[in-house]
């Protein structure tokens, strides 16, 4: 099968503007069928914006969108619940979508945590409700998967597993994930190709060219790649204050 029926969505030089400054701009992406691409950056670098340009969520944009499949799971970064509320994991499953047990069942099992499916939400453990959001975004068997910081809340041992975990649902479903990370290391195994944002794309490429970049020691520290080779990736432009870029 070639490359271009494994595509699920395609971004081309897309950005967004709002009150007169960019938000991001010339983004280009491309997911494929069990490929795992990853948006790194600091905070208000563009990652959630560009997640929700490919999800369709934003409009009056600027550049192209190219989606190839309905067929989408999302895990948005914050998710609002009363935890006062007596929702069981299973119910919880069922508030925005229509699920035969079977489809529940498969969801939690895929994820490790069908023992969990009559216990109530707010006793569950962060890794423990991460891996639930999981279960239900994967609940429908999607082929393309958006995942918005899917460790958040959990220690540094859980986020590794739940990576492999975020691995192992992409070649058990062959679905391509767009994964936003705050941390490129422990993503290194999981993930295939690497967008730096800073706005726009900074860097891109493997996760170790990424780390090894000057762009990446730049965003997060020289101490962030200091246990990879250094590979010189040359900054060619500048920021305006109004988010536009210009070459040097």
């Amino acid at each position: 099968m070639g490359i271009e029926n494994n595509i699920l969505v395609k971004l081309k030089d897309v950005g967004l503007k709002r009150n007169d400054k960019w938000l991001v701009k010339g983004v280009s992406l491309v997911v494929e069928k069990s490929k795992i691409i990853t948006l790194i950056g600091p905070n208000g670098s563009g990652k959630s914006t560009t997640a929700k340009i490919a999800l369709g969520l934003h409009k009056n944009i600027e550049g192209e969108v190219q989606k190839l499949t309905n067929k989408i799971g999302y895990v948005p970064q914050k998710i609002s619940i009363d935890w006062t509320l007596p929702l069981r994991v299973k119910d919880f499953m069922l508030l925005t979508d229509d699920l035969n047990d079977k489809l529940i069942d498969e969801a939690l099992t895929l994820t490790g945590v069908d023992h969990l499916k009559n216990k109530n939400l707010g006793n569950l453990s962060g890794g423990e409700f991460q891996r639930v959001l999981l279960a239900r975004a994967v609940s429908k068997k999607p082929e393309l998967l958006v995942l918005d910081e899917p460790v958040q809340g959990v220690d540094f041992t859980g986020e590794i597993a739940l990576y492999k975990l975020i691995k192992e649902i992409s070649e058990k479903l062959n679905c391509g994930i767009l994964l936003i990370s705050h941390d490129l290391h422990t993503v290194m195994s999981a993930t295939d190709f690497v967008l730096c944002l800073n706005g726009h794309v900074c860097c891109s490429g493997t996760p170790k060219d990424v780390a090894m970049s000057n762009e990446y020691k730049v965003l997060f520290g020289e101490q962030a790649s200091q246990t990879l080779s250094i590979y010189e990736h040359k900054h060619d432009h500048t920021h305006s204050d109004d988010g536009e870029i210009k070459k040097n």
